[in-house]
């Protein structure tokens, strides 16, 4: 057995699994469609993971948070079953990370999950308003064994064995407003909140950018209501960033949001490099893929076994089932 350090990361000190005492309720409009949403979250059992539901489809398949499922990247992660999809998934995944909840059904009005303000705060807002339960079952984690890295051009994503969740994003632009701000962001998750310090990065983009996006279909519900809208001379919305390096921490919320699609989280150090949606897939893909970099772990605390520690256990199974 390998004892892994005395303060796991703040979202991984629940040993159990973790859903919603009971169902909460918001609406919103899709970033891209422009369509208005309902959503409902509800409370599910243990080990059944997390799901969409499209409650405008009758008949419609429930679509697994799975990075198999995804289906699209373009500005945004998709995920589909039997040609039904959902949109922009990123950042209440991100949020799901960020409570440790693993079982979930996530009912939607509509093709997209609501942008809400651009962040993954209001989704962690509406949890924590109804409140998380433990389940009778224990948390299991995918931990690293060695790295893997994926690349496209010029962009990287990779991970490292690492004792916890520690990520690191390097964001690099060409346009002179985001030389202004930090472009570099590294984090460890035993000693970061992920809520206090990650969770209000929102979306961002350039003014000018706006009518193209819309023209492809994209982007379609932007506002600076959802989003950080930049110009050639600084920041439009009127209330300023929220973070002096909010930027490179949405871009950090996104990657952590697509990786927990891999079904549970990860122990391991994330490094990105000018990744996006598509790349940080591509990552997810090759950690499934190669078998021999990972394993299943379960945690229990040291008063069950003895020691002062958490103590990590070889679980069976794979992160693909």
């Amino acid at each position: 057995m390998n004892h892994l350090p005395n303060r796991p990361p703040l979202n991984q000190r629940s040993l159990k699994q973790r859903t919603i005492r009971e169902a909460v309720y918001g609406i919103g409009i899709g970033v891209h469609s422009g369509e208005k949403v309902r959503l409902a979250m509800r409370p599910s059992g243990p080990d059944s993971g997390i799901h969409f539901l499209r409650t405008d489809i009758k008949g419609a398949l429930p679509i697994q948070a799975s990075a198999e499922n995804v289906s699209d990247t373009t500005l945004a992660t998709s995920v589909a079953n039997g040609g039904v999809s959902v949109a922009t998934v990123e950042h209440l995944m991100s949020a799901l990370w960020g409570l440790g909840i693993d079982n979930l059904i996530i009912e939607l009005s509509a093709e997209e999950v609501p942008i809400m303000d651009g962040s993954a705060a209001p989704f962690i807002d509406m949890i924590e308003s109804v409140g998380v339960v433990e389940q009778n079952a224990a948390r299991q984690f995918i931990r690293i064994t060695r790295e893997i890295s994926v690349s496209q051009e010029d962009a990287i994503a990779s991970i490292a064995p690492y004792n916890g969740f520690k990520a690191g994003y390097t964001f690099v632009a060409n346009h002179p407003v985001y030389d202004r701000y930090p472009k570099y962001v590294e984090m460890d998750f035993a000693q970061t909140s992920y809520i206090e310090q990650v969770s209000g990065a929102r979306s961002f983009g350039l003014e000018k950018e706006l009518a193209y996006a819309q023209s492809i279909q994209k982007c379609l519900g932007s506002s600076l209501d959802n989003a950080v809208g930049l110009s050639d001379e600084g920041v439009l919305n009127e209330g300023g960033l929220r973070y002096e390096d909010e930027f490179v921490k949405h871009k950090l919320l996104d990657a952590i949001g697509d990786l927990y699609l891999l079904g549970r989280p990860i122990l391991g150090a994330f490094t990105g490099y000018k990744s996006g949606h598509a790349l940080n897939n591509k990552l997810a893909h090759a950690i499934l893929r190669c078998d021999d970099a990972w394993e299943i772990v379960t945690l229990t605390t040291g008063a069950e076994s003895g020691a002062g520690a958490p103590i990590l256990h070889t679980a069976l199974g794979s992160a693909g089932n």
